[in-house]
């Protein structure tokens, strides 16, 4: 198999054998110190599909030189950057200049990925451009449409494609023009009006026009040819249509791909810093409860900062749920309760001009499902109903119990029903039909992904249920949702503040986590406990203590620079086979975690941390 090729470009040699020695085994590596080389290999290597540069160089920085590269090479462009640099590389991004970044020093998992990604696009592009050129290939053998016309617009010849696109014979077109054979006014259509422009000028010319209700546009992309008679004046016009509604489809689904992968590094990055700050806030507030049980105002106080931060941490997982694809975790949820528990969330996202009202059954049904991409499902279909009323209205949640049977669908039982309903202006059929197709949007360019129904339709999918769409133009549109029937739903008790369970039996706990206010509400709340606790700032200092001491459990952070927690994991594995080890993480999404490794996600409570520590340190049977 061919390996395919990378350029790196960095001033430092070092960098440079690195990059090497990362890549190697996976690509053909191509390196050099200079800038202005780099672009020579470029113009002389055509083949080459991702470009790895670093921002600081002399002579050239690498945006502008990514940029001048840009301008004659197809290859995907990442900057390798300093946090210093990160202007540069926002100037970059939104120029286009550049695909990704990745900054220094880089974690290998991470720039690996990046740079495998950037590859696909490349073959994906080229891919596309294959095609394109095969489709034109075939266009130019009468598959365009084509006409030519006076310079009054009436057809004096034009192919079957042309005529069938005008719905007529070709006979029944020769000699009219367009606005007399649709029945329109003649003079003031842009078609017309593109036509005498053309004319007037005198030179080729190309528009790209589109035909059809919103949503459910056909582009055509028109060359216009003027031909001059033996005067040397213009006589005629000829017009070659070509159908381009895919090619304009895939460029803005690869748009879109290029945007969603953006917004989810960066999602991910403040994720994990606001949910270490929200660990300790939260840890803090919790800590501090017990002291002020005979202090009801400052208690009020302690409360209304802890549902703040509690609401942060709601905002941040549902940031990474819009950002970032993840694997469903279904199970029983009260339905009812969910939608209940939307109401201050649904009020703050849709604005004063929406009335809300529900319509719960009393038989408080219980679905098996996801219940975060349930909510999320819930407040993309209220968006949408919200959109489509911009002078207001109303929508109606409702739950139910559904029993289906015959349905080629769904396999036949019960079903937890979830409808949407809105009053707005509907959807019309030829619309309706496309709306659950990935990137597709009516909403214009900036206010809308394409990605909120496909995202509820494939939640349906995946929890073996179903997504139906009803709607009437001018009548409002419903949504429904069904949905696996649970017997009953979870129930979580709840755990009073500073009433987390005590240790079973002694243990020495070691907690290592890069953040200092983390680390010590971490170990806090195992003193709290009964354990014995120690702190490392690092993985290394970690390993340093344990060939000191002896440890019965490790609480490790997953980032941490110099050494993961996965990393850490590993080591300790090898040469404490018989300490377990909890990883904690504000983002599990960062580094991938392998199955057996037991998960803590940030912001936790003391009652999550003791119930999974206690649970560790039970010896095996």
């Amino acid at each position: 198999m061919v390996k395919g090729t990378i350029l790196a470009v960095d001033d430092e040699p070092d960098i440079l054998i690195a990059l090497e020695d990362l890549f190697e085994d996976e690509y053909q590596v191509v390196t050099t110190t200079k800038p202005s080389e780099a672009l020579d290999i470029l113009r002389a290597s055509p083949d080459i599909a991702v470009i790895l540069s670093d921002q600081r160089m002399p002579g050239m920085t690498g945006d502008a030189m990514l940029a001048e590269a840009r301008a004659f090479h197809d290859a995907q462009a990442i900057l390798l950057t300093g946090y210093a640099d990160m202007s540069a590389v926002i100037a970059a991004l939104n120029r286009g200049g550049i695909t990704g970044y990745v900054t220094k020093p880089w974690d290998p998992v991470l720039l690996r990925s990046t740079i495998r990604q950037a590859f696909e696009r490349h073959s994906l592009a080229r891919d596309l451009a294959t095609e394109r050129a095969l489709l034109l290939g075939l266009l130019d053998n009468a598959e365009d449409a084509i006409a030519f016309k006076d310079v009054e617009g009436r057809f004096v010849r034009l192919n079957a494609r042309k005529a069938g696109k005008l719905g007529h014979t070709v006979a029944e077109c020769l000699g009219r023009t367009r606005e007399e054979l649709e029945g329109g006014s003649s003079g003031q259509s842009p078609t017309r009006e593109a036509d005498r422009a053309a004319i007037a000028s005198g030179i080729i010319s190309e528009t790209v026009s589109a035909e059809g209700p919103v949503g459910a546009e056909r582009w055509s992309h028109v060359t216009r040819v003027p031909i001059r008679g033996s005067a040397g004046t213009v006589t005629h016009l000829a017009t070659i249509e070509r159908d381009v509604t895919e090619q304009k489809n895939l460029e803005a689904r690869l748009r879109q791909s290029d945007k969603m992968q953006a917004l989810g590094t960066l999602a991910g990055g403040i994720a994990h810093d606001f949910n270490n700050l929200l660990t300790a806030i939260l840890g803090s507030l919790e800590l501090v409860g017990p002291k002020i049980v005979d202090q009801p105002r400052v208690q009020r106080l302690v409360t209304n900062a802890a549902q703040a931060a509690q609401r942060g941490a709601s905002l941040t997982k549902r940031l990474l749920s819009f950002s970032r694809a993840r694997d469903l975790r279904p199970r029983s949820v009260d339905v009812n309760a969910l939608v209940t528990g939307m109401d201050a969330l649904l009020g703050g996202s849709l604005g004063g001009l929406v009335t809300i009202t529900t319509n719960l059954d009393a038989g408080n049904p219980a679905a098996l499902v996801d219940p975060d991409q349930l909510e999320l499902a819930i407040l993309n279909l209220c968006i949408n109903a919200r959109d489509a009323m911009s002078e207001g209205g109303a929508i109606s949640i409702a739950t139910g119990v559904a029993t289906v049977t015959e349905d080629p669908d769904l396999a036949s039982g019960d079903y937890v029903t979830v409808s949407i309903t809105d009053s707005g202006m509907g959807i019309p059929p030829e619309i309706l039909a496309r709306v659950c197709e990935p990137f597709f949007t009516t909403k214009s360019v900036g206010q809308g992904t394409g990605l909120g129904l496909a995202m509820v339709f494939g939640l349906t999918q995946q929890s073996h249920g179903k997504l139906g769409i009803s709607s009437e133009v001018g009548q409002g549109t419903r949504v429904d949702l069904f949905l696996p029937r649970a017997d009953t739903a979870e129930e979580r008790s709840p755990i009073a503040v500073g009433m987390a369970t005590g240790a079973a039996s002694p243990a020495r706990i070691l907690v290592v986590d890069d953040d200092a206010e983390v680390r010590h509400v971490t170990a806090s709340f195992l003193n709290t406990f009964g354990y014995t606790e120690t702190e490392a700032a690092n993985g290394e200092a970690a390993v340093a203590m344990m060939e000191r001491s002896s440890f019965d459990l490790v609480v490790a952070d997953l980032a941490m620079p110099g050494m993961t927690g996965v990393e850490l994991a590993e080591i300790v594995r090898r040469r404490w086979s018989g300490v377990p080890i909890l990883i904690v993480t504000g983002h599990a999404e960062a580094i991938p975690i392998p199955d057996d490794l037991p998960v803590l996600r940030k912001p936790f409570d003391s009652a999550d941390l003791a119930t999974l520590v206690a649970g560790m340190l039970v010896p095996a049977t």
